[in-house]
């Protein structure tokens, strides 16, 4: 598996912008929409259950578990960015991601931010 396996965020010229930060340089929060969220519960398959208590005795990296939980982060930071769009934002500010177990049957991943009107200053 090469490095692309492992990352995630925004392409090179989204219409969405998401950053972590309160403001972005080089622009103004003409509107603040509200806060904007997306969500995903993921439940990990038994072959990778297997895998993991027997890397567990020798210790490792996970990379199975790794993988999935990049994916689970990407699609909870796409569905966030929907929901960011259908609002009219064209940027979420301070964008985070919260990671709890879900009722011990898989991983609830949550993308969330505060959807904004940037404009050029």
């Amino acid at each position: 598996m090469g490095i692309e396996d492992y990352g995630g965020g925004q392409g090179p010229e989204p219409d969405v912008l998401v950053v972590t930060t309160n403001d972005v340089s080089g622009y103004r929060v003409q509107e603040v929409l509200g806060e904007v969220f997306g969500l995903t519960v993921r439940s990990r398959h038994l072959g990778s259950q297997i895998g993991a208590g027997l890397k567990s005795m020798v210790g490792g990296e996970l990379k199975g578990l790794t993988k999935t939980l990049v994916q689970t982060r990407n699609q909870a930071m796409e569905r966030l960015v929907e929901q960011a769009r259908a609002r009219g934002a064209n940027g979420v500010l301070m964008f985070r991601f919260d990671v709890t177990e879900a009722a011990d049957v898989g991983t609830e991943v949550c993308a969330y931010g505060t959807a904004v009107v940037l404009a050029r200053e």
